[in-house]
């Protein structure tokens, strides 16, 4: 279980990302944390692995505290949390297969043929065997995005943190993506935060959202009762239920 208490990060100059955000994500569960830009989505994620120290609050993962973490515990906490990214975040000059290898080198200095073998499995599982000598740029989008989740899935992580993920994609390779990670979600009871801008990502993979706004917790719930009985305005808002300036 993932559990934020008072999570709050404010930078230099005194701007308050976000303010004592408390939040539990269940094993197995896949979360949607949902908000218009500058809600504090993208630092909030960045907070649970880390690559952002909270100015205060806590981050609980299976009963740990992770805040303090350093060193070789912080590199093991890590590799627990996989990221998936808008940019898809892929290396230009490695194929596919090198890529999905890039955690194990990056871990151990070295790729061994166990490595590529199961590099490759993780390419097939996401659709993309045919694909392990291709660059990125020979790639469309949804593609690149498959590699990313092979990637992070190189690992055997606990949970996968997908930082807008689908955003710079079309319909259809959004829909691609989002039922190849229900499917490993099904599959191995991997633990999904979505971060999100869209309410018809939540609607369709889901099972609980927490909305922000200003870089506080305005409403959280299940996805089905906060679409039936949205009682915050910025939720009635991000579901086309009220205007923004209403």
């Amino acid at each position: 279980m993932i559990s934020l208490q008072n999570l709050t990060k404010v930078y230099e100059g005194g701007e308050h990302a976000l303010s004592n955000v408390s939040l539990k994500v269940a094993d197995g569960d896949i979360c949607g944390i949902i908000g218009i830009s500058g809600a504090g989505k993208s630092t909030l994620v960045r907070c649970i692995n880390l690559l952002e120290r909270p100015s205060f609050g806590r981050v609980i993962v299976d009963g740990q505290d992770v805040t303090e973490l350093t060193g070789a515990p912080l590199r093991a906490y890590r590799r627990r949390v996989a990221m998936i990214f808008q940019g898809f975040g892929l290396l230009a000059q490695k194929t596919a297969l090198e890529n999905v290898c890039f955690p194990f080198l990056a871990g151990t200095g070295r790729v061994t043929a166990e490595d590529r073998a199961k590099a490759r499995e993780l390419l097939d599982r996401v659709g993309l065997a045919s694909k392990a000598g291709s660059y990125p740029a020979q790639l469309s989008g949804g593609q690149q995005q498959r590699v990313a989740i092979a990637r992070a899935l190189a690992c055997d992580p606990e949970y996968i943190l997908c930082d807008e993920a689908t955003s710079a994609l079309d319909p259809a390779s959004t829909q691609q993506i989002l039922d190849l990670l229900r499917q490993i979600n099904e599959e191995t009871g991997t633990t999904i935060l979505v971060i999100t801008h869209s309410m018809d990502v939540v609607e369709r993979i889901c099972k609980n959202v927490t909305v922000l706004m200003r870089g506080r917790v305005v409403e959280q719930g299940s996805v089905e009762r906060i679409f039936a009985n949205p009682q915050d305005e910025t939720t009635k808002a991000l579901l086309g239920r009220v205007s923004w300036n209403a």
